[in-house]
């Protein structure tokens, strides 16, 4: 869109960007009007700082592409001017409408069309973060062609509904708006990445173990394993994700577009399928589990772990600060992180798990070795506070592994995939009883809805956590996520709802004391 005064000079142009807000793409007007006066350069429309610096690297690309400057007072506005705006992905767009209000270039082909793209000073035009969102944000917003840097072209097409096309240099640009010049097709997806990766067959014994991860996953609850090192808590833990079902095609754009924003796409630029697997190091600050930084907040472990698994290694050995941090993440399955210049807010549904030794000494036979005295013990494990385990639906001990399971031959150990065919069984159980409250597997359901018809349990079948919750033994919270696992569990064995053993079964996942 270009404007020209009585004078018959164009001084105005529009061009078409997406700014993102968290993983919220928005509809951005990149307006250029160039006047008469002392040359100069002036950008608003609350940009960072990396906006203020797209000036001089937009006047050496244009220039360094062969194009001329314009010797005028140049305004550039991104509407809508109350939105905060970050980083580079609008230099491709400033661009094109500072040239379309020189008169250098007719606007014509970018009617309707979202350009995005960083400029290097030699006009080259790179890749950018969280291209995903903001083409997934153009097609909401009706706009069904988007320009982007090639490459970001394979990570793009995946958004149905929109036509991609790709430039490698903002003299191709050019070249396509004056000319008609093609552009850069996006490439043809290569085979699918063949599943693989750690499997359960690999770990000796720990038939309690095997059993508590097979509910976690049919469930997606939480899962805490304490034991002594070697007992196969890591192991168990790493192997999760082989036994989760891959990701439906609206799960699979929230977890790529996460991970387009974080910068962690593979390459190729297909969706992600597997659920993820995020392992923190024990020294995690607050930030880098659950989001932040300066300017943009950017997502966290638990957001890049969205749909998949969190897993925390030496679970006690992590700061208090980072661990209480978690809490409401857990609870509500997103992260809301407020800043100066606008909040923003990503999706935290994930898998915690939690692996600890049960002392300081961590003797590897465990309890029969221990030089630990119990208060030790007690402050060890203490790190762990009560609020946070109660979020945490499975809780189990693991003993030390014996001589006999260690050298059992791993052929008679279960494999991830036959494990997978039944938490997937289980799961479409759940999903279909649950589909008219709109949600997948039995950790998400409200408890309300299991305390009353038709889905609550008979009073016979219930009286052990009744009588445990009136005893102070156990929480209102507590209470809400046996029942979850104990209806779990009666998917896992293929039966309508769940009987007295299975809330039995539930108890001694829930506090620890399964044999």
């Amino acid at each position: 869109m270009r404007r020209a005064p009585a004078g018959g000079v164009v001084s105005y142009a529009k061009v078409l960007c997406v700014g993102l807000v968290g993983v919220t793409g928005h509809l951005v007007e990149v307006e250029a009007d160039l006047a008469a006066g002392l040359p100069a350069v002036v950008i608003s429309g609350l940009p960072d700082t990396a906006l203020h610096e797209a000036r001089d690297r937009v006047r050496a690309a244009v220039v360094n592409s062969g194009q001329r400057w314009p010797n005028r007072r140049i305004t550039l506005n991104l509407l809508p001017a109350d939105l905060p705006k970050f980083g580079s992905a609008f230099d491709l767009a400033i661009a094109a409408a500072l040239l379309g209000g020189s008169g250098e270039l007719p606007l014509l082909p970018l009617e309707h069309v979202v350009v995005l793209g960083e400029l290097g000073l030699d006009g080259a035009v790179r890749p950018v973060r969280g291209v995903l969102p903001m083409v997934a944000a153009a097609a909401r917003a009706g706009v069904g062609k988007v320009i982007v840097p090639a490459g970001n072209a394979a990570e793009a097409a995946v958004v149905p509904g929109v036509r991609v096309r790709a430039v490698d240099t903002l003299h191709r640009l050019v070249s396509f708006i004056r000319d008609g010049s093609p552009l850069i097709e996006p490439g043809s997806d290569g085979p699918p990445p063949t599943r693989g990766g750690p499997d359960l067959a690999e770990v000796a014994g720990q038939g309690l173990g095997r059993r508590a991860l097979e509910v976690a996953a049919a469930g997606g609850h939480h899962l805490a394993l304490v034991g002594p090192p070697g007992a196969g808590k890591t192991m168990l833990a790493e192997r999760l994700p082989s036994i989760l079902p891959e990701l439906d095609d609206e799960a699979a754009l929230e977890v790529t577009a996460l991970h387009s924003i974080a910068g962690l796409l593979p390459p190729g630029g297909r969706l992600l399928r597997r659920p993820p697997f995020q392992a923190p190091h024990h020294t995690a600050t607050v930030p880098s589990l659950v989001g932040g930084g300066s300017g943009l907040a950017r997502p966290g472990a638990i957001s890049l772990a969205h749909r998949g698994v969190l897993f925390l290694d030496e679970a006690p050995e992590f700061s208090r600060g980072a661990l209480e941090a978690l809490r409401q993440p857990l609870e509500h399955g997103r992260v809301r992180l407020a800043r100066s210049r606008g909040g923003a807010e990503y999706p935290a549904r994930t898998q915690l798990v939690l692996a600890a030794n049960p002392c300081p000494c961590a003797r590897p036979a465990g309890d029969a070795y221990c030089e630990c005295p119990p208060q030790a013990r007690r402050r060890y494990l203490s790190r762990l506070s009560g609020p946070l385990l109660d979020r945490i639906d499975v809780q189990v001990r693991l003993p030390p592994v014996r001589a006999a399971e260690l050298m059992e031959a791993t052929v008679e150990s279960e494999a991830s995939a036959t494990v997978a065919e039944r938490v997937a069984v289980a799961r479409q159980a759940a999903a279909a009883r649950w589909a008219v409250l709109g949600h997948r597997v039995n950790a998400e359901i409200p408890g309300p809805y299991l305390r009353r018809p038709p889905w609550r349990l008979p009073a016979p079948d219930t009286a052990e956590l009744r009588a445990r919750l009136d005893s102070g033994s156990l929480s209102a919270r507590g209470f809400d996520r046996i029942i979850r696992l104990a209806w779990t569990i009666a998917d896992l064995d293929g039966r309508d709802r769940p009987d007295r053993e299975d809330v039995r079964e539930a108890i001694q996942l829930r506090t620890g004391d399964a044999t």
